[in-house]
């Protein structure tokens, strides 16, 4: 789990770098890009009373996925970078227990409140949420990095200028990602570069 929790460590501290080469030091606020996305879970997940709605478990998960990109971003900025120090903070907080809120709404309002509080990322909360979609820790590890691989591919074919094409075939990045990843083995030291190929290959133009 350690050795996965460095991995995933360094390929935030590689893709933050693409983007800013400063960014420990360019005062982001994680915590803020927390409680957003927990906010655009929640409208996937469904909460209107109201309306009839069907909880779009796939993209939850994908959602969860990016709250852990900040998680593990704000994580490295209270390190001063340090992986290895991160990499142990994260491991003691990932061997508590989840939460023992069931509702996965509140759950969900947790994550933010904690958020905003407390500028981090509440892990029980968050295990939970992970356990309610029913993804293991090795399911995360798989998911971040393929989403990671697409962050970085999207910022290398012009994400930032706005010249990235997100829908291919009538589908989206993240579908193609998502149908990428399930053909893979996620513990082949090739996993990332395998990827970043197969994602080239689908891309329009390439």
């Amino acid at each position: 789990m350690k050795y996965k929790l460095l991995n995933m460590l360094q390929l935030q501290d590689q893709l933050n770098r693409h983007i800013n080469p400063h960014w420990l030091q360019a005062n982001n606020e994680w915590y803020r890009a927390i409680w957003l996305e927990s906010a655009e879970l929640m409208e996937h997940y469904g909460w209107k009373w109201w309306k009839a709605q069907e909880h779009d478990m796939e993209q939850i998960r994908l959602e969860l996925i990016d709250i852990w990109h900040f998680g593990l971003s704000a994580e490295l900025v209270s390190q001063q970078g340090d992986h290895g120090a991160a990499a142990d903070k994260m491991l003691e907080q990932l061997q508590e227990q989840q939460s023992t809120e069931t509702d996965f709404c509140a759950n969900v309002d947790q994550l933010a409140r904690f958020a905003l509080e407390q500028r981090a990322l509440d892990m029980p909360a968050f295990l939970s949420l992970l356990a309610a979609v029913d993804s293991s820790f090795d399911d995360l590890y798989r998911i971040y990095v393929g989403k990671n691989v697409l962050n970085r591919f999207r910022q290398d074919h012009g994400y930032k200028s706005g010249s990235y094409i997100k829908t291919w075939q009538n589908r989206e990045d993240n579908e193609h990602l998502v149908e990428i990843t399930t053909t893979l083995d996620a513990e082949a030291a090739d996993f990332e570069q395998q990827i970043y190929t197969q994602l080239t290959a689908r891309y329009p133009g390439t």
